[in-house]
Order: structure tokens, then sequence, then C-alpha cells
């Protein structure tokens, strides 16, 4: 029918006035959460007509803003769409494309820096130790509630003599109590 992309990668969408998209690099009908998708995915698409071959990219992602608006997914606040109309018919109104253009680049870059910068805390930092530490003495709290075997002959049969179990629970409830007068004279 026509070519896959616009010779930079860009791939055509051509809409048709049954409302039906159609890609032209995979030659089907697509939907606008496919758009919405590819968008996610970072790959660039113009949608134009198919009688006229105007270009209706604009049109098709606002349409796709409604769409996820009106699905619950709301990210833009009412006093921003307020704020927003009123631009229109200002004097200011063609600079305000690129003002936002400029301020969603640095939020994506700040998101980006963000990710990083978290990765790497939890790679190899000092919350890296924190967490490891957390998780050993995790490991070990739970390793306290676990059946001790009786020993090298143990035939798979876990039941301690009643005294043993008497002495651990003896121990930790020395402790139990140590912890206690501890936090007590902290509370004082």
């Amino acid at each position: 029918m026509g070519k896959a992309s616009g010779g930079s990668g860009t791939v055509i969408i051509k809409k048709y006035a049954n409302r039906r998209l159609y890609n032209t690099e995979t030659s089907s009908y697509i939907t606008l959460d496919h758009l919405a998708q590819m968008t996610r995915e970072g790959r660039d698409f113009k949608v134009i007509d198919a009688k006229s071959e105007e270009d209706i990219t604009h049109n098709v992602l606002t349409q796709i803003i409604m769409e996820e608006e009106n699905r619950g997914q709301t990210m833009l606040p009412v006093n921003f769409l307020r704020q927003l109309i009123s631009m229109y018919g200002d004097s200011m109104q063609s600079m305000v494309p690129q003002y936002l253009e400029a301020s969603m680049d640095a939020f994506r870059r700040n998101q980006t820096q963000f990710r990083q910068a978290m990765e790497g805390a939890f790679a190899g930092g000092p919350f890296a130790e924190l967490a490891k530490r957390n998780m050993d003495m995790f490991e070990a709290a739970a390793s306290a509630f676990q059946p001790k075997k009786n020993g090298p002959a143990d035939d798979g049969n876990t039941a301690a003599p009643a005294a043993s179990r008497d002495d651990e629970l003896a121990v930790l409830k020395a402790q139990l109590a140590g912890l206690q007068a501890k936090l007590d004279k902290l509370g004082d």
C-alpha cells in the first residue's frame, strides 16, 4: 500500500474515514491502545488522514490522552487544565508548547537520574550494606524458629526431648525479659 516509514524510522499510520487505524509497517489494523504502547516504547509514528494525507498526529495523541484520562488514569490536574485552556488566545500562547516540552524533557531526565541513583544506592553504597545486614538479621531470626535437628544420628524425627524444649523456651523467655527491661529503661 504505502511505504512503511517516512525515511527516518517514523512509522506511518493511516486513519480511514471509518476511524480505523492502519499501521503501514506491519500491514495491519491497530487501535489507539497500540499507539499508546508504541509511544511508551519510544517508537516514532506519524498519523495521516488516509484521504487528505493531512498530518493528524496531534489530534490522535490528544485522543489517546483523553482515553487514558477517562479510564481513571488521571494525570492532568483540573487546575492545570484550566490554566492550559486559559492560555489559548493569550499573547504567550506561542511559548507554551516549547515550555511544556522543555519541562517534560527535564522531568524525564530527572526521573532517569533518580532511577540510576536508586539502583546505584542499592548496588554498592551504604544502603546496600544496611540492606545486607537487615537480610542477615532476618535470616537469623527466621532460623531461630525452625526446628533443630537432634544431631548426626537424627532420623528425621524432629521431636526433641521435653526437657530440651523447656530449656530452649526458658532461654528465650530470659532473653525476652532482658530486652523488655532494656526497653523499659530506654522509656524512662
